[in-house]
């Protein structure tokens, strides 16, 4: 695991393999906090913690570069945790184990955490560092960013001092996000008085796992298998052919995550389980054809398990599964003006059904704010038509491009110089703290860049080892060359 710190640049490297010691996963953030104060003391920095569990440092302007526009290098200090089926990894006390696969990082049986960590990371470095020249600096390292940008959300006002907003959690190399995406976490809910499952009955776990997930943003586009949505036909077809009656649904574990499993216990009549059986086979076949040059190792599989007490009355039945089906997943619009990049999805991305309660969860996207109403009034349609309940938490607006900004022209014109080609301008589906932030502090020029990441949010997530050095040289010399305040 250690071999990372060799890694160049060891600035950036090194601290990231201190990261990934620290457990981070969002909504258990105390050891990071604290690890990133004792960081920031070790370095000698202005450190402190704010009411919204941010952690900020500051650094002074190097000798005769107090005249520079302040900038502020943020990032968010949380991890999404998402593990193999055979891992027993516990994120909230057990360190992630990264190794070296050619030119990739990557985690064994884990998400790696380089979204954010590699952010941060590179934050670390530059307040360590006794080397760079640069003005002012402030580091903003919120929390518990994957779960709904609860610290951008809540971080006080007239805190951050600067001028320029770098974001380092963009995930391609060489492209530089000037908008992205605004979004809203839609919950609907159902409380039912379980009926007693038929007597004589016997009963069946159905589970479908193996799809690719994703990150609900960046790859919600490329047409993954949401498991959720494709249980739903299966359990359909079930209860119309095989007389089988729901009593439990488990799928999904992140709103901003691509459902890559999902798993169901089914009662029905002995004598039918057979034909449900094939039923499971011909469904798995369809699905593995349906999703062939998108998909692999798709496991569908049937287990005989205790028959419960209780499952879910059929009327209710029907209307979950009438309301899982006709839920929208997926790309619902492209940008017109971007035409390569999505304006408007939903990903139904949790639902749990149980023991009396049914709870199905959503993050929907837009870069339009009325396009994002559109999206929680279809969805509220939909779950109010089967007698549920439909609350919104967690809203943020999009990020809207300046094609003009200062500090992405100045990003470009040395990226050029560096890498002897152009740089990309680019807008994200993917939501970026940048708009919430924005909201507070209008002011601010803001670009969001990073070195290259492939599938957060998933198992197979992994950073790219030779873009790091690039990105650390870019970062490097705009700190040294950026403009005198006005």
């Amino acid at each position: 695991m250690s071999e990372i710190k060799n890694l160049q640049p060891t600035c950036i490297w090194k601290n990231f393999h201190a990261l990934t010691q620290v457990p981070r996963p969002s909504g258990h953030l105390e050891k990071i906090q604290q690890f990133l104060l004792d960081f920031a003391a070790s370095a000698d920095v202005e450190a402190f913690k704010d009411p919204a569990g941010n952690i900020v440092m500051r650094k002074p302007a190097t000798p005769g570069m107090e005249n520079r526009k302040g900038i502020i290098l943020q990032a968010h200090m949380d991890m999404v945790p998402q593990k193999t089926p055979e891992s027993t990894h516990n994120f909230e006390t057990d360190p992630i184990q990264p190794w070296i696969d050619g030119d990739w990082v990557k985690a064994r049986g884990t998400t790696l955490g380089a979204d954010n960590g590699m952010g941060v990371a590179a934050i670390m470095a530059v307040m360590e560092s006794k080397e760079l020249k640069h003005g002012p600096i402030d580091a903003l390292i919120t929390a518990d960013e994957e779960t709904g940008m609860f610290g951008a959300n809540d971080l006080p006002e007239n805190e951050l001092q600067g001028d320029i907003l770098l974001n380092l959690d963009s995930e391609t190399w060489g492209k530089f996000v000037i908008g992205s995406a605004g979004g809203i976490d839609v919950t609907a809910t159902l409380d039912y008085q379980e009926s007693e499952t038929d007597e004589g009955d016997t009963a069946v776990k159905v589970t479908l796992k193996g799809f690719r997930g994703g990150h609900s943003g960046l790859e919600i586009h490329e047409g993954r298998a949401n498991a959720n949505k494709q249980m739903v036909r299966f359990v359909r077809e079930a209860i119309e052919e095989c007389e089988a009656r729901l009593a439990t649904w488990h799928g999904g574990n992140m709103r901003n995550a691509i459902p890559f499993k999902a798993e169901v216990v089914l009662t029905l009549p002995p004598e039918n389980v057979e034909a449900l059986k094939e039923l499971v086979e011909d469904w798995k076949a369809d699905i593995e054809d349906e999703f062939k040059n998108i998909e692999s190792g798709v496991e569908m599989f049937v287990e005989e398990v205790d028959v419960p007490q209780t499952e879910v009355p059929v009327e209710i039945q029907d209307n979950l599964i009438n309301a899982i089906y006709a839920c929208h997943d997926g790309v619902i619009r492209m940008i017109p003006s971007y035409p390569n990049v999505v304006e408007t999805s939903s990903n139904l991305a949790i639902i749990d059904i149980e023991g009396g309660k049914a709870s199905l969860k959503i993050l929907a996207r837009s870069s339009r704010e009325d396009m994002k109403d559109y999206v929680v009034k279809t969805l509220e349609s939909c779950f109010n038509m089967a007698g549920m309940k439909v609350e919104t938490a967690g809203s943020y607006g999009g990020w809207d491009p300046n094609p003009q900004s200062e500090i992405l022209h100045q990003l470009l014109r040395i990226y050029k110089e560096q890498n002897g080609e152009d740089g990309i301008i680019q807008v994200d589906h993917a939501g970026l703290e940048c708009s919430v932030i924005l909201g507070k502090y209008p002011h601010l020029d803001v670009v969001s860049l990073g070195p290259t990441m492939r599938s957060p949010h998933t198992t197979s997530e992994r950073c790219y080892i030779p873009s790091l050095a690039p990105f650390w040289k870019l970062l490097c010399q705009t700190l040294e060359e950026v403009a005198v305040k006005e």
